[in-house]
């Protein structure tokens, strides 16, 4: 128990593991408050006149298909349609029609309306016959929110890991390992003594970053939770493992990116390319892409089937711990 608390004491003096906890929370609070806002004004027309240049039905005309605003000079109406930070396309009149004008650097669908109008102005009498129906706009950003908090929460997992395997490497450079080796601890009680502080801290991370995104039934919840405490623990104990064979704290580091570059990379790519057969079987070698299955399923579903995610992690706990306390033994056997 007091290995326990000196691991807590650690953690709470090392301001930079504190943080790497907490920032997997903020960026769930940056997506969801990201999620809340409408973006749909981003893709709104704006057309630029002179006054007294179009009629009033052809102002009422295009303010069916954007905001109007009206200009007393033609300096004031260019220099609007050149400003950087607009897309305004400017509407002029040219007997019975209407011309458009543009700056050049806007979007092509900004271009292409300004080609049409003319075109769909000549026409409007003919078009107003046809009946039309409009369609709630789909969320786009939904998909790509939930893509990027499981990702978040796969990186809210991985903390534990760079927690343990900075606490073991900063003991071996200050002699502690030394000391551990002569302790009358098992090994078993020494990879619990290591390992809780990063499962613990993974897991809270994991579930506040969760809980700031996520509404989802109490049932889906509790396999969100197991599915967090697997995978907490499956990064906890790889964390041991880079922790043993780094020399350095500089190699350490390198292995925690390259792992967690792996972590995120091999689901993600396998998720987007909708990987199936053999290659999706060897991506299920790295914990991660059952934890992002799952976590996706649940996002996406009211009735997730993850049965397979937890069983893949639940292998990878037992085969990972058993591996760990084996690699162990044989040193222990060996010096």
């Amino acid at each position: 128990m007091k290995g326990l608390y000196y691991q807590l004491k650690s953690v709470w003096k090392d301001k930079l593991c504190i943080m790497s906890f907490l920032l997997p929370v903020v960026v769930a609070l940056a997506l969801d408050f990201i999620g809340g806002i409408d973006l749909s004004s981003v893709a709104e027309f704006h057309f630029g006149v002179l006054e007294s240049d179009l009629s009033a039905q052809t102002i009422v005309w295009l303010e069916r298909y954007g905001s109007v605003t009206i200009y007393k000079t033609q300096e004031e109406l260019t220099d609007a349609i050149n400003e950087p930070s607009t897309y305004m396309i400017g509407v002029k009149s040219d007997g019975d029609s209407i011309q458009t004008m543009v700056s050049g650097d806007e979007l092509d669908l900004f271009r292409q309306t300004a080609d049409t109008l003319p075109a769909l102005y000549e026409g409007r009498e003919s078009a107003g016959q046809i009946s039309v129906t409009v369609l709630e706009r789909p969320d786009m950003m939904a998909g790509l929110q939930n893509i990027f908090i499981s990702i978040t929460l796969i990186v809210a997992m991985f903390m534990g890991c760079t927690f343990n395997a900075m606490n073991i490497i900063s003991e071996k450079e200050n002699g502690v390992d030394l000391v551990n080796q002569i302790l009358p601890m098992t090994q078993s009680g020494y990879v619990i003594q290591k390992i809780f502080v990063g499962f613990i801290g993974g897991c809270l991370s994991a579930v506040l970053t969760a809980c700031c995104y996520f509404r989802i039934p109490v049932k889906n919840a509790f396999l969100m939770l197991v599915l967090i405490i697997l995978s907490a623990f499956i990064a906890a104990l790889i964390g041991l493992f880079i922790g043993k064979f780094s020399e350095s704290l500089v190699v350490g580091v390198i292995y925690i990116k390259i792992i967690m570059i792996i972590f995120m990379a091999v689901p993600l790519v396998s998720y987007l390319l909708a990987a199936g057969g053999l290659v999706s079987v060897l991506c299920y070698f790295v914990p991660s892409s059952a934890a992002f299955e799952g976590i996706m399923n649940l996002a996406n579903s009211d009735k997730p089937m993850i049965s397979k995610d937890l069983f893949i992690l639940m292998a990878h706990c037992i085969i990972w711990f058993l591996l760990y306390l084996s690699i162990s033994k044989w040193q222990k056997k060996h010096t």
